[in-house]
């Protein structure tokens, strides 16, 4: 008859779960079995405090398998560091020995395919630190892990049961990790398409790294086999030197850029110039698209932005109303308020 139970699929008394979140391009994942409080006395009881043998395998000192049946374990795809100590990528085994005082030692070990603490070796362990936990108002009758703080660079974990919330946080080197990632493309197959520079180039201006972004600009532009002048690797220079305080030389690539580009990409350099407070060139660019594109939507409402944004409020008018019958219908009923707006000496760029 036992035989028979054994191969029956019943339902976990501590259904297994898994948590995911993504910082930057690094995964980090929890998986767990979740118990219920069900009326126990969980701190101290259930979940003893310290470090203690268990009754049965070979730790004679262990810590709580910080969830229930196989060891909870968490898994990340790049290094991260947590609470201040770097962590390699890689799968461990999550222990904790919550201690009576609102301490808890966390310890991340390599063993992470024992039924739970039986068998902790100290050995195994790969971290071991500090937090503090939170006595909460309200209980968790289910033990969840969450991610409860999420910036781009950082995750706040914590673990809540009961009343208790257990939480470390674990940071992320986003921009080392990407550019890591980007040099090691751009030896690869990827590297062989021109796009993939520019994409590169365009990371590196957004964090920065000029000096990095200028060279893989001009690798795009020049000397590799794919190499070609459009107007996104151009306009990119442009962007990149002006950022250098290399005003001159920026103006001179974004002339070469503009007679390139199309009346949408003309209309997204102009809105990223207004963005920038850049007014007069972003005048001088929209100007361009209408001239270059023979008033092509969004020409001459790309003018009427910029005009707009400098407060010029009539010629912002003027080139608002000559926007043609190309014009998208889901735009023709914002024009009424936009000229209301402008009537009214009002930026239409900035929503009221």
């Amino acid at each position: 008859m036992s035989n028979l139970k054994a191969q029956l699929t019943l339902p976990a008394a501590s259904p297994e779960a898994e948590v995911r979140q993504r910082i930057g391009i690094t995964d980090i994942t929890i998986h767990y079995g979740r118990p219920y409080v069900k009326g126990r006395a969980i701190w101290g009881n259930v979940v003893p405090y310290g470090f203690n043998y268990l009754g049965f395998g070979t730790a004679k000192s262990a810590p709580w398998r910080a969830g229930a049946d196989y060891n909870t374990t968490i898994q990340f795809t790049h290094e991260v560091s947590i609470q201040g100590n770097k962590v390699p990528a890689g799968k461990y085994a999550l222990f904790m020995a919550p201690e009576e005082n609102g301490e808890v030692v966390i310890i991340l070990s390599s063993n992470t395919t024992s039924w739970g603490s039986y068998f902790y070796d100290e050995k195994e362990d790969v971290l071991r630190f500090k937090v503090s936990a939170i006595t909460n108002g309200t209980a968790t009758e289910m033990l969840t892990y969450r991610f409860d703080a999420v910036s781009p660079t950082s995750a706040t974990v914590s673990l809540h049961w009961d009343t208790k919330e257990i939480p470390f946080t674990i940071d992320v080197a986003v921009d080392e990790i990407v550019m890591t990632g980007i040099r090691n493309d751009l030896r690869n197959p990827k590297g062989f398409q021109q796009t993939t520079w520019d994409s590169a180039a365009n990371y590196a201006l957004g964090i920065g790294q000029l000096d990095q972004a200028l060279e893989w600009i001009d690798a795009s532009i020049n000397g590799n086999f794919f190499s070609k002048e459009t107007f996104v690797n151009l306009s990119l220079k442009s962007r990149i030197l002006e950022k250098q305080g290399k005003t001159e030389a920026a103006q001179r690539i974004l002339k070469k850029a503009i007679p390139l580009g199309s009346p949408d990409e003309l209309y997204r350099l102009g809105i990223g110039l207004i963005a920038d407070g850049q007014l007069d060139k972003a005048v001088d660019v929209m100007q361009a698209n209408v001239k270059n594109n023979k008033g092509a939507f969004p020409g001459h409402y790309g003018l009427a932005r910029a005009f707009s944004a400098k407060k010029e409020f009539k010629n912002a008018l003027k080139a608002l109303e000559k926007t043609g019958p190309d014009t998208p219908e889901h735009f023709k009923p914002r024009f009424e308020r936009y000229r209301e707006q402008l009537k009214n000496g009002q930026d239409f760029n900035v929503k009221l």
